[in-house]
């Protein structure tokens, strides 16, 4: 898990898991040392007294500096190798919906059945091999899912050298849509390729549409970086909105209304090549047309950005956008 804040989610979590520790269920919880630190320390300490294991995923020290910046931004729960659930969620307050307008975050997380379960097991056991040193061994046997979707399987990527598979598969995602391409992404910050590669698909004539944070984004640098990028898109009419109700979350596309991902990953370069990141991917036309309803409401929320008024923006909103160009590569 790699975000977490206390509150009340957090501790309905540590009851959950405490009781099903003491009650015999293996239970194994790896959590990230940056953005998770919330599970740590004392909360830490009352599972593994209920027999849980609890454990820190890349700890910031001295001898693995040179690691700090690739956290384990995956969102993974296999729960009995049977169910699997993934997505933009946290452990935190803000994942319980409205308790007043503009609290709650905007998300998407899917959830699995069937083979794909044992595939984000796997992203978690690699995770959970580099911390503990520690192998899961066992037999395979496949989880049956009968009235599922056509096809199926999840993306786990880590960093690399040269390209990483999260690049090449929005890549082909990217150069494969021939009709429709509509994609929802809380922090939009890709590089010139990524650009080039969205306006060559508009300009093949692929519907392109950009769902992106609004003026409630949580990273107002992201935003930033995002509008530097907007003049080539709007250029080759590619579609942009911005989610205006709370702070947008969600990392999905679906593109042709057949491929859709529902993952991890931002459309930046921190999630695309620094960090370890799952994503589910899904060929099936009633899950596509799903999505597409999905990202039909989210727009019917969200604000047009109008490529007149905002060719016309003021300068300093120029210049804050340069300054954000600068450090895209580790946003």
């Amino acid at each position: 898990m790699y975000y977490a804040l206390q509150g009340q989610v957090t501790a309905t979590l540590a009851d959950i898991l405490e009781e099903r520790a003491k009650a015999g269920v293996l239970v194994f919880l790896l959590y990230d040392a940056f953005g998770a630190k919330a599970l740590g320390g004392d909360y830490a300490e009352r599972l593994r007294k209920a027999g849980a294991q609890v454990v820190a995923f890349r700890p910031l020290r001295l001898r693995n500096l040179w690691i700090v910046q690739n956290r384990a931004h995956i969102r993974a729960i296999v729960i009995d190798g049977e169910i699997g659930w993934t997505g933009g969620f946290g452990f935190d307050d803000k994942w319980l919906g409205e308790s007043k307008a503009g609290t709650g975050w905007r998300d998407t997380s899917v959830r699995i059945r069937g083979p794909s379960v044992l595939q984000l097991a796997e992203a978690g056991a690699a995770a959970w091999a580099e911390a503990t040193g520690d192998l899961f061994t066992g037999r395979l046997t496949l989880p049956r899912c009968d009235d599922g979707v056509a096809a199926a399987g999840l993306l786990y990527t880590a960093p690399t050298l040269g390209s990483t598979p999260a690049e090449r598969y929005l890549a082909l995602s990217i150069a494969g849509a021939r009709m429709t391409l509509f994609i929802t992404n809380a922090y939009f910050a890709p590089d010139k390729n990524f650009v080039a590669l969205l306006v060559d698909a508009a300009n093949r004539g692929v519907d392109v549409r950009l769902l992106v944070g609004g003026p409630k984004t949580d990273v107002r640098v992201a935003r930033l970086a995002a509008h530097a990028r907007y003049d080539a898109l709007l250029a080759a009419n590619v579609k942009i909105y911005e989610y205006e109700p709370t702070t947008l979350h969600a990392k999905t596309f679906v593109a042709d209304g057949i491929w859709s991902s529902v993952g991890t990953m931002n459309f930046d370069n921190r999630s695309l090549a620094l960090n370890d990141e799952a994503t589910m991917m899904v060929l099936d036309a009633k899950f596509g047309q799903r999505m597409e309803a999905i990202f039909a409401d989210d727009v019917s929320r969200a604000i047009a950005v109008d490529p007149a008024s905002f060719a016309h923006r003021p300068m300093f909103e120029h210049v804050k956008e340069w300054c954000a160009n600068q450090i895209t590569r580790v946003l």
